[in-house]
């Protein structure tokens, strides 16, 4: 059986250089290296510049503060749970928070805060599939793939919390 290629590109950020990813269809990864379970691009990877322009262009007004939410053909691939956590966490609006049982109330499972937590750390396509704007009951920034300081500066960026 012939497995696709995954294609990539990689665009520049305030926090670094975020690898785009995806085989068939539209984006499956967007990783802040260096992230936890971030894939490493591989030999058999094949590199296109214009296949993710729209997410590029998307990306780079996010960053500049002129798009506050992000309309691409995403195809991220997890458990059906997974699927319903990361389509509640693209639901949550730019500027808000919301912590990880409320999460799990919008999923459907109150009592599911830690599944919650390990499918939020899970989302493929971070900052676009805002899994930064879950932080912990309390109000702490807990868990970031790519680091607490970056879920920190990404709340900032949007105004949902004061910088620091």
């Amino acid at each position: 059986m012939k497995t696709a290629t995954t294609t990539y590109t990689t665009v520049a950020s305030p926090l670094g250089e975020l690898l785009l990813a995806g085989e068939d269809g539209g984006l499956s990864g967007l990783y802040l290296p260096p992230h936890e379970g971030a894939p490493e691009v591989g030999m058999d990877w094949r590199r296109d510049d214009d296949r993710f322009s729209d997410a590029r262009e998307q990306l780079v007004a996010y960053f500049a503060g002129t798009l506050h939410t992000f309309n691409l053909d995403l195809a991220p691939r997890g458990t059906p749970f997974q699927l319903r956590v990361w389509l509640a966490l693209a639901e949550i609006p730019y500027g808000t928070t919301i912590s990880y049982r409320q999460l799990a109330e919008r999923v459907g499972n109150p009592n599911a805060s830690r599944a919650v937590g390990l499918a939020n750390g899970r989302n493929p396509i971070s900052i676009i599939v805002p899994c930064h704007r879950v932080i912990g009951a309390n109000g702490a920034l807990v868990g970031y793939g790519a680091g607490v300081e970056r879920k920190r500066w990404l709340l900032a960026m949007e105004g949902a919390l004061l910088a620091s």
